[in-house]
């Protein structure tokens, strides 16, 4: 037990002065953890051809400010929906469990603030009978070709 040396001997030990570059999160947050003065950079890289994209994006924003609303279902939709219901004797809740959608979507497709969806109005169009979309809103749906 002579032969054992009982001081500590740090090989190698990094200068506390000098800044460490870290790109992970969690060593981040052990460097919060332990105080030490946290300062963050983005580096950018510049492309010429891509100069000056984002300034002529946003200055054509600036011009058409205006954002223009979805469309919204049309007034004689909502009047052949509203038809067809009544003449097959069935409540907004009834086509609602028919189409498998909740009345709201109903309700809405007949006030007209609804904004379109095929998938609906295709629904809608088979348990009512009638048409929905195209030229002839509200003629009863046929089947197959025409004779």
């Amino acid at each position: 037990m002579s032969d054992y040396d009982t001081t500590t001997t740090i090989l190698r030990k990094r200068n506390p002065d000098q800044a460490k570059v870290t790109r992970s999160q969690a060593e981040l947050n052990a460097a919060r953890r332990a105080g030490a003065a946290i300062s963050t950079e983005k580096k950018t890289t510049t492309n010429a051809s891509h100069a000056n994209t984002d300034h002529r994006r946003i200055a054509k924003l600036d011009r058409d400010n205006e954002v223009a609303p979805p469309p919204r279902v049309d007034v004689s939709v909502g009047k052949a929906i509203q038809q067809g219901r009544q003449t097959k004797g069935i409540t907004q809740k009834d086509l609602a469990q028919l189409i498998n959608e909740k009345p709201q979507v109903v309700n809405e497709y007949e006030s007209g603030k609804a904004i379109p969806n095929q998938n609906v109005l295709g629904k809608m169009e088979r348990a009512l009978g009638i048409k929905l979309r195209g030229k002839n809103i509200g003629d009863p749906l046929t089947f197959g070709k025409k004779k």
